[in-house]
Parts: C-alpha cells; sequence; structure tokens
C-alpha cells in the first residue's frame, strides 16, 4: 500500500502545474504581431468634400513623414455619403502615440492642414484592427474600385465564429472574381466585427462576380454555415483618391 501511494505521490508531483490551458479553450489564433491599423472615417459638410481632399492632396506629405498611409478612399455608395475613408498603419500602440504627439508639434501640419480644415468636417470615427492571422495585406495589380465589407459577429470571438468566417471568406477567393486585399479584426470599436477589403476592377466586374457567386455551391455551403454566427452586414464602395498607396 506504501509503495502504491508513493508511486502515485511521484506520478502527481511530475504533472505540470498549474494546470496548462488547452487550445479549446482559446479564443483564436494568438496576436503575436504588434501592427495595427487604424481606420479613420471623416464625414464632411455636401459642398466641402472636394474641397477638403484637395487640401489634404497638397498637405499629405506632412503627414506620411510621421506614419504610413495604406489607403485614401471617397466612398461612392453605402451609407452616409460625403465621407473620406483612410487607413493608417502603426508599428505598435507606442508608435502611435509617438505620431500623435509629434503631429501636435508639427506646426506646418496644424496651419497648413489640420486647422484650416476642421471647419469642414462634420464627424470623424476611429477604430483600431489587426489583421487576422490567416491574411497578409495584398496590393492589387492595377487601379480599380474597393469595397469595404463589414460584418458584426456574434459575441464569442474567433473562438466562435472563426473557422466558419474563414471558409466563407475562401469560399469567394477561389472564384477569383475579386481579390482579396485585407481582413480586419476590430480590436477597438464595435467588438466582434470584422472588416473585409476587396479590390475590383469596376463596379460591373464586382456586380458580375457576385451573381456568378450566388450560383456556386461552394460558396453556398459556407455563406450558409457562417451566417449562423453572423449579426449584420453592410458594406460600401470605395473610389481611391490620386494620392492613395492602394489605387
Amino acid at each position: 500500500m506504501l509503495v502504491l501511494r508513493s508511486g502515485l505521490t511521484r506520478a502527481l508531483a511530475a504533472r505540470t502545474w498549474p494546470p496548462q490551458v488547452y487550445s479549446s479553450f482559446a479564443t483564436g489564433p494568438r496576436q503575436s504581431d504588434g501592427t495595427f491599423y487604424e481606420f479613420r472615417t471623416y464625414s464632411l459638410k455636401p459642398s466641402k468634400m472636394n474641397q477638403f481632399l484637395e487640401n489634404f492632396k497638397k498637405n499629405v506629405h506632412l503627414r506620411t513623414a510621421h506614419s504610413e498611409l495604406v489607403g485614401y478612399w471617397s466612398v461612392e455608395f453605402g451609407g452616409r455619403m460625403n465621407k473620406a475613408f483612410h487607413i493608417w498603419k502603426y508599428d505598435n500602440f507606442a508608435h502611435r502615440t509617438e505620431v500623435r504627439k509629434a503631429l501636435a508639434q508639427d506646426k506646418e501640419w496644424q496651419e497648413q492642414f489640420l486647422i484650416p480644415n476642421l471647419a469642414l468636417m462634420d464627424k470623424q470615427e476611429s477604430e483600431i484592427t489587426y489583421l487576422v492571422p490567416w491574411c497578409k495585406l495584398e496590393k492589387p495589380p492595377k487601379e480599380g474600385v474597393y469595397e469595404l465589407v463589414t460584418f458584426q459577429m456574434k459575441p464569442g470571438g474567433p473562438a466562435v465564429w472563426g473557422d466558419p468566417f474563414k471558409k466563407a471568406i475562401n469560399a469567394h477567393v477561389i472564384l477569383g472574381y475579386s481579390k482579396l486585399v485585407g481582413v480586419f479584426h476590430t480590436e477597438y470599436g464595435a467588438l466582434n466585427r470584422v472588416h473585409v477589403l476587396w479590390w475590383n476592377e469596376s463596379a460591373d466586374s464586382r456586380a458580375a462576380g457576385r451573381h456568378k457567386a450566388h450560383e456556386d455551391p461552394r460558396v453556398v455551403a459556407a455563406v450558409r454555415e457562417c451566417v449562423n454566427y453572423l449579426v449584420s452586414q453592410q458594406n460600401m464602395l470605395l473610389i481611391p483618391t490620386s494620392f492613395s498607396p492602394l489605387k
């Protein structure tokens, strides 16, 4: 009996403590890269949209001296009109803090763009997002139009809806009618929200591709599974500005 107890004691002592948490309890693939993307949306006064964009075009070099601009678009369709949507890349939160401080001290930026153009804006919105671990930011082969599709998913994070969502996106990618630019998961803003940025040659090619997708059994099956976790979705057709890195 003593021998059995001794053996049991050694076996218990050999176990790792504290107990390991297995991947089945994880909320999804770990975010190992600190790089994040800030989505900024400016609602402009209807008569001031063109003036705002021209002013930014003249002074964009002052802003990009501080951090990387991924893309800058005007909203053509979807939701409120007279909106400018742009994406900025940061190495981490400390980097963004440094940039904001530098901009506040940049007199040329403040005097030539920010202060004169504040009166042209009605509203500003910001979200912090990460690229999902299974997606890299891609650059389209030529100029075109962009579609930003926003999915509000059920609470629970990628552990709940991550795999079905990935399958639905990949089912569309396989058809090849649209190029996937990036898939972004919101960190600050509405949680359980995913933004998918697509590129198309034109709005007409996008429409033709969508009709094709609706008839593809692979897409239908993947979407049918994913919608079980979907709360709502919306989209915007985006036109890249002349100074946007993504054309």
